[in-house]
Formats: C-alpha cells, sequence, structure tokens
C-alpha cells in the first residue's frame, strides 16, 4: 500500500501517519477548550460532544492546508464557531441552553448559602445568556466565559476588534436590561471568576 503525501505548514509533506499523529496531538491538546466553548453555546453535553467530533472530522480535512498564520488554537476556535452557527441554525427553534448546564460547571467552595445563591445567580444569567443574538452570545461567552483577550476573540471570530468590543459592550447591555437593576453587580461577579 502506497503512502499518500500531504503539503504541511512547512511546505514539506506530512505522511498519513504522521497527519494521524498530529491531528492526535492537536486532539489531546485542545478538546477541553472546544468542548467546553460548544457546552456553553449549546447547553447540551450530547450536543457538545457531537458537535467536538464534527470540529475534529473538519479539521482531519482541512489540516493539510493549515499554514501557521494563525494559532492553532484560534483556527480551532473558528472551526467551532462555524460548527456552533451551524448547529443553531439546524436548532433555531429548540431551546440552546438546557437547565442542566450549571451542573456541569464548577460549583464554588462556601457554604450552602452562599452555594445556593451563586446557583440562584448563574440560572439567572444563564436565561438571560439565551436571549442574546448567537453573535452577542459567543462573543459574550469566549470574552467572560473563556476569557479570552478582544484580540483573540477577534482572531477566533474573525471579525474585527472593534465589533468585538461593539458587540460585547451590547450583549453586556442586553444582560442588564434582561436581568434587571442588580444584574451589573451580579456580572461582574460572575464573569470576573
Amino acid at each position: 500500500m502506497e503512502k499518500r503525501e500531504n503539503p504541511s505548514k512547512k511546505g514539506g509533506s506530512l505522511l498519513s501517519g504522521e497527519l494521524t499523529e498530529r491531528i492526535g496531538v492537536i486532539y489531546e491538546t485542545h478538546y477541553d477548550d472546544i468542548y467546553y466553548f460548544l457546552l456553553y453555546f449549546t447547553g447540551r453535553q450530547e450536543d457538545a460532544e457531537d458537535m467536538v467530533q464534527e470540529v475534529f472530522s473538519r479539521l482531519l480535512k482541512i489540516l493539510p492546508r493549515y499554514d501557521g498564520r494563525v494559532a492553532m488554537k484560534t483556527w480551532l476556535f473558528s472551526i467551532a464557531k462555524h460548527v456552533a452557527i451551524d448547529h443553531y441554525r439546524k436548532q433555531k427553534w429548540q431551546r440552546l441552553f438546557s437547565d442542566n448546564w450549571l451542573a456541569l460547571m464548577k460549583s464554588t467552595e462556601g457554604l450552602p448559602e452562599e452555594e445556593l445563591a451563586t446557583k440562584e445567580e448563574m440560572h439567572s444569567i444563564q436565561r438571560a445568556l439565551q436571549k442574546l443574538k448567537p453573535d452577542q452570545r459567543i462573543i459574550v461567552i469566549l470574552r467572560y466565559i473563556k476569557e479570552y483577550s478582544v484580540k483573540e476573540t477577534a482572531e477566533i471570530l474573525g471579525i474585527p476588534e472593534t465589533k468585538v468590543r461593539v458587540d460585547c459592550h451590547r450583549g453586556l447591555k442586553a444582560l442588564q436590561k434582561i436581568l434587571g437593576d442588580a444584574c451589573e453587580e451580579r456580572i461582574a461577579n460572575e464573569f470576573a471568576r
């Protein structure tokens, strides 16, 4: 059986075994980040798992064309963003976040009353996130949950930094309007973690 050669970012060739090994390393390195991004977007563990597989399936097809101009992580998040948008379009009439996504997030260590209050606040924020436009939701998730900078978020989404700032501001204002008077403090506390 003859091995096919594929171009790599260095202009050389990757044999199929090398390509498989490279994808394995990329998968192990970036799986968690991609999974949690998609989990925050969909709110459903099963959907996030399926979408991660779709991201890496697409990666398998296009990895030989990766030229290294952007970081691999940025490139993967760009693919994940497109997979999430495709999923959203397919599921736009269904609820995007389920109530059980909070159970998957880390619990704070504290008194039971504090944990209950934190969970209630998180639930309020989660419901408010559901009401944001998908573009604003993606930016808020990347900026405040995944803690990417404006520049990194712009690279991931392939949009200007100005648009990230504007959509982020609008998304936070929309969250404030949805959550009411006390939301600024709740949002600041939640996203400051």
